[in-house]
C-alpha cells in the first residue's frame, strides 16, 4: 500500500492531487492548477472566501504566505533527483497591496538554475540559493513578493 502511495506522490499529477487535498491548502483555499509532469514549472492560485479573508476583508497574508510556500522546495527536489538535500530555509514577504478575488503565483526552475546549484554543490558544499515569486491579482497587479532561500546540499556518495 505504501509503495503505490510513495509511487503516485513521486509523480506530479499524484502531487498535485495530494496537495489539492492537504489540510492547510483547503483550509486556506489554496488550488494547484498546474504542476509540469517535470517538476519544472507550477501554478497556484486563491479564491478570497469567507475562510481566507482578514479583519478588513482582503486576503489574509498566511495564507497568501502558504499558497507559495512549498514550492520552490518540492520542484527543486523532484528536478535534482535522490542524490540532493533540498530544504527551506528562510523566507520573507512584503504585502505590496491588498489581495482581492483571484491571486495566483507561477513558479519556474530553469536550466541555468539546475546548472548553477549543480556547480556549487560538486563537491559537496551547501549552497543557499534565493529565489523570488510574485503573488498576483487578476489584474496582473502584484499582490505581495516572497523570497524562498533553500539549503541545497549534494548527498555524500554511498559506499558500499
Amino acid at each position: 500500500m505504501f509503495k503505490k502511495f510513495n509511487q503516485w506522490l513521486s509523480s506530479a499529477s499524484g502531487l498535485r492531487r495530494i496537495l489539492n487535498i492537504y489540510g492547510p491548502y483547503l483550509g486556506a483555499g489554496v488550488k494547484v492548477r498546474y504542476l509540469a509532469k517535470d517538476f519544472r514549472e507550477a501554478r497556484v492560485e486563491m479564491k478570497l472566501r469567507w475562510f481566507n479573508r482578514n479583519y478588513v476583508g482582503t486576503h489574509f497574508g498566511g495564507s497568501l504566505f502558504s499558497m507559495i510556500d512549498p514550492f520552490y522546495m518540492l520542484l527543486l527536489m523532484n528536478s535534482l533527483g535522490r542524490d540532493y538535500i533540498v530544504w527551506d530555509a528562510s523566507a520573507e514577504i512584503d504585502f505590496v497591496k491588498p489581495g482581492r478575488g483571484v491571486v495566483s503565483a507561477h513558479f519556474m526552475v530553469t536550466d541555468a538554475m539546475l546548472a548553477e546549484i549543480r556547480d556549487q554543490t560538486a563537491n559537496g558544499e551547501k549552497f543557499l540559493p534565493t529565489y523570488e515569486v510574485n503573488i498576483l491579482d487578476a489584474d496582473g497587479e502584484l499582490v505581495a513578493r516572497a523570497r524562498k532561500t533553500l539549503y541545497i546540499r549534494r548527498k555524500p556518495a554511498r559506499s558500499h
